[in-house]
């Protein structure tokens, strides 16, 4: 079996028209390419579903909710690795090899890129920093026993890949809610094996922090990570995190 063919690429998606050709260029050039690739819409009103069909990108439709539309896109999809990509964000083109060799250590069952938020005027390297940072300083904090056994804090940005088997064993992502779905999957997943983040990069839209400036951008990320470290109201954090589309 060629490397590509045991990695599914799932898409949750949700108003992305304006990203679709981009990462349908990046999709087109992975080498090896991918077993598998679904999009899964979340109830698009901009063409998304439109524009990914023209484009050549299979889809599904699910309900809304990133945690549920990549379920629903993980249960479509065979291959033993799944990697969860967000439609703005950029893979390098030999993320598929990365993800088989990193799985090829019986001990990982989960492991993410390194992300750089960019956009078409700047690089964000302070966001960038502590998006990095917060991959080991939030479960430190937070989740000490599960941090010495391994356990890192992966989050949407860092094109998350994972062993089919572990994610089924854990019962894939919370659908209840509405943000920090990513690093609750990681958590849960630390007695299946290890977590990783990767020393490769992925290149993420800065779209966030150029609409709420980076010190805003900064502040939304920690308060919501810090109420989700601490338990508290996690039904409720996607108030806190405004949409920008």
């Amino acid at each position: 079996m060629a490397v590509g063919m045991s990695v599914a690429i799932v898409i949750p998606a949700w108003n992305e028209a304006a990203t679709l050709p981009r990462l349908a260029r990046c999709l087109a050039a992975l080498d090896p390419p991918p077993a598998e690739i679904m999009l899964v819409d979340g109830g698009s009103g901009d063409g998304t579903l439109e524009v990914a069909a023209r484009l050549g990108i299979p889809v599904m439709v699910s309900a809304k909710g990133r945690g549920r539309q990549a379920n629903a896109g993980v249960a479509a999809t065979k291959a033993p690795i799944v990697m969860i990509l967000h439609a703005d964000t950029w893979l390098p083109d030999d993320a598929m090899a990365v993800a088989v060799r990193t799985m090829a250590d019986p001990k990982t069952v989960l492991a993410g890129f390194t992300a750089i938020l960019a956009g078409p005027e700047k690089t964000r390297w302070v966001t960038s920093l502590h998006n990095w940072l917060k991959t080991w300083y939030a479960p430190a904090l937070f989740r000490p026993w599960l941090f010495l056994r391994g356990g890192r804090l992966l989050f949407g940005d860092h094109a998350m890949f994972f062993r089919r088997t572990a994610f089924e064993a854990v019962g894939g992502f919370d659908a209840q809610l509405a943000v920090m779905e990513e690093a609750d999957l990681c958590v849960r997943m630390v007695p299946q094996g290890r977590t990783r983040l990767l020393n490769r990069i992925v290149i993420t839209s800065d779209r966030r922090v150029a609409a709420w400036g980076e010190l805003r951008a900064n502040w939304i990320y920690l308060k919501v990570g810090i109420r989700w470290g601490l338990g508290w109201r996690l039904k409720t954090l996607g108030r806190l995190y405004p949409d920008v589309r």
